[in-house]
């Protein structure tokens, strides 16, 4: 019996572990539409409302699963709608394939309908691998190497195939000239180890430091134990980059949070104060947060080469895996005795959850944000999944939230695009179906494209074992993280572009077939969680929450506080409100310092 060449790339992606495959039909995909029906929907078809979703959807799938994700969409616009999805895993290194169609062969070059030249597009998005097939024979080496390029470069890659291509029958490349064959699958990814002089010398800069710091990232998601062990024979605080949040449990009395405009005083306090650098598995590129330069003794370790050493100027980078790296290292550290240093970072970390505490109680109209996430944070499940937006939401994220035990979280760390949430928290109830889901919304990312998604969420949910997902939308009117900036930045707010139109999110939600909560109290909050994560199914919260409530980063330098006063001094349409939730903030912070 023939194969289509679509039926052979459906068989290809089972093959290669392939489960779910995110995206949206159009006939520029008819083709493989019709074989995923022939073969009853494996792998499994997520419909989303918009392309954009798709690809998003397939990062939070990658992200949580650490698998490769895969997204598909017809040609032309659908094609275009998945730039921005595409562009969040291309920045955050996060391998994903997208499978695209395209107008027929005989149509191509007559500006046919929806033809697009999509080489050229795609070509600086998943610049790693991107191919058009044109004949059959190309197939297996194409997709076999658009994937194998996705788990090795940690990047996206796209394949193109034409409609008529599509259905047409397939035939294997043969052993001839200018055939390119393929083996099969398999896993073929090793450990790049360290060599040993390196690891040598970074153990005698790490035993020479006194202060030493610790910024890890996701790329050390996997060594955690062997961070914490080199923690401590080094003395050392470790300092996390968004996208490593949630790489260390937060309990850990030597870990310091965030680092950066999102990031927490102690973080900031022991880059400002160290002498040794250790970074591992990060591109944390704000350098203005890490020590001065020449101020540091730096050893970096990443098993991407592309990058290392690019972020501040490090004695040593070792190219390597970190969790070989990490556990060759232990061998040759010389115990520290316990250290005014390492003693400094946890009373700082001890004061700093008391701040943030007091401060995410301080009364707010009608609700402080900063709350929204303590009484959640209070409350994680253990095995607790958290997405997050994009915006002043972001903050509260990076900030309030302690993670411990299994949680697993992560935003569009690099691209920071609006929109992420809601798709990867689809994405990831795919990935883990038995884990509950908390997705943290701004309301303008709510309304950029949130609610549509929930009719994919209605839609699926009986789909996952564990069927809560709890979407928080921060409900305050206002594109509340560019208002900000404006702000900083000594401009007022400009109404025009900030304000929001109101909805009632709970409304829509209920509309769409999933249970939802209006919020509009402090008092009420825990109650509304404890509602929302113990609901059997889907919940939304709808929670009204006060947009003057200032995300006050670590260390306020005396520009942005006269920017800030220039803003109120021209004419802000918060500015008496601002100021009185701002000197709040600022007086309880330092009531906890003192």
């Amino acid at each position: 019996m023939s194969t289509d060449v679509a039926d052979f790339i459906l068989d290809r992606l089972r093959q290669w572990n392939v489960t779910h495959i995110f995206g949206y039909p159009g006939d520029g995909i008819n083709g493989l539409i019709s074989a995923l029906g022939r073969a009853d929907d494996d792998p499994r078809f997520i419909q989303t409302r918009h392309e954009e979703m798709a690809a998003l959807a397939a990062v939070g799938y990658a992200k949580f699963s650490g698998e490769v994700g895969v997204c598909m969409a017809t040609s032309g616009p659908g094609a275009v709608h998945l730039l921005n999805g595409l562009y969040d895993a291309k920045l955050d290194h996060v391998p994903v394939v997208a499978i695209i169609g395209q107008t027929a062969r005989s149509a191509m070059g007559g500006s046919y309908q929806q033809e697009v030249d999509l080489q050229a597009l795609f070509g600086d998005v998943a610049s790693d691998y991107v191919v058009e097939v044109n004949v059959s024979e190309q197939l297996p080496a194409a997709l076999d190497r658009a994937i194998r390029t996705a788990r090795t470069r940690r990047a996206p890659t796209v394949v193109i195939l034409p409609s008529d291509l599509q259905e047409q029958e397939y035939e294997p490349p043969e052993h001839k000239f200018k055939h390119v064959p393929s083996s099969d699958p398999a896993d073929e990814y090793g450990i790049v180890t360290p060599a040993e002089d390196q690891v040598r010398r970074a153990a005698e800069i790490l035993n020479e430091g006194e202060r030493v710091a610790i910024l890890i990232g996701q790329g050390a998601r996997g060594a955690h134990k062997e961070v914490v062990r080199v923690a401590e024979l080094t003395g050392a605080g470790v300092a996390k980059a968004l996208l490593g949040k949630d790489v260390l449990p937060d309990d850990l009395p030597f870990v310091t949070g965030p680092i950066g405009l999102l990031g927490s005083r102690p973080s900031y306090e022991m880059m400002r104060d160290c002498d040794t650098l250790l970074i591992v598995g990060s591109n944390f590129p704000y350098t203005q947060y890490l020590p001065e330069f020449g101020q540091a003794r730096a050893v970096q370790i990443d098993d991407d080469g592309t990058s290392i050493g690019m972020r501040y100027p490090t004695e040593l980078n070792i190219v390597a895996d970190a969790k070989a790296t990490l556990t060759a290292l232990q061998q040759h550290l010389q115990p520290k005795a316990r250290t005014d240093w390492r003693d400094t970072i946890e009373a700082n970390v001890a004061q700093w959850w008391a701040a943030l505490e007091q401060q995410s109680m301080v009364s707010a109209q009608p609700v402080n944000p900063m709350r929204i996430a303590w009484e959640l944070s209070k409350r994680l499940p253990a095995n607790a999944i958290v997405t997050a937006d994009s915006g002043s939401s972001t903050t509260w994220y990076a900030r309030c939230l302690k993670f411990t035990g299994q949680m697993r979280g992560s935003v569009s760390g690099t691209l920071a695009t609006m929109g992420c949430a809601v798709p990867y928290a689809v994405g990831a109830k795919f990935a883990h179906p038995d884990r509950p889901v908390i997705a943290l919304v701004g309301d303008g990312a709510m309304q950029m494209n949130g609610l549509n998604e929930l009719l994919t969420i209605s839609r699926y949910q009986d789909e996952w074992d564990d069927r809560r997902l709890v979407m928080c939308v921060f409900g305050n009117g206002d594109l509340n993280q560019v208002t900000w900036e404006l702000r900083a930045s000594g401009t007022p707010k400009f109404e025009q572009s900030q304000s929001l139109p109101p909805v009632s999110y709970a409304a829509v939600a209920r509309a769409m077939g999933v249970e939802a909560m209006t919020v509009e109290s402090e008092a009420d909050l825990g109650d509304a969680w404890d509602w929302a994560l113990s609901s059997p199914g889907p919940t939304l919260l709808d929670v009204r929450c006060d947009p003057e409530v200032p995300p006050i980063p670590p260390h306020v330098t005396t520009e942005q506080m006269l920017n800030m006063s220039r803003a109120v001094a021209q004419g802000d349409p918060g500015a008496r409100h601002l100021m009185y939730q701002t000197v709040k903030s600022v007086v309880s912070q330092r009531l906890t310092r003192s």
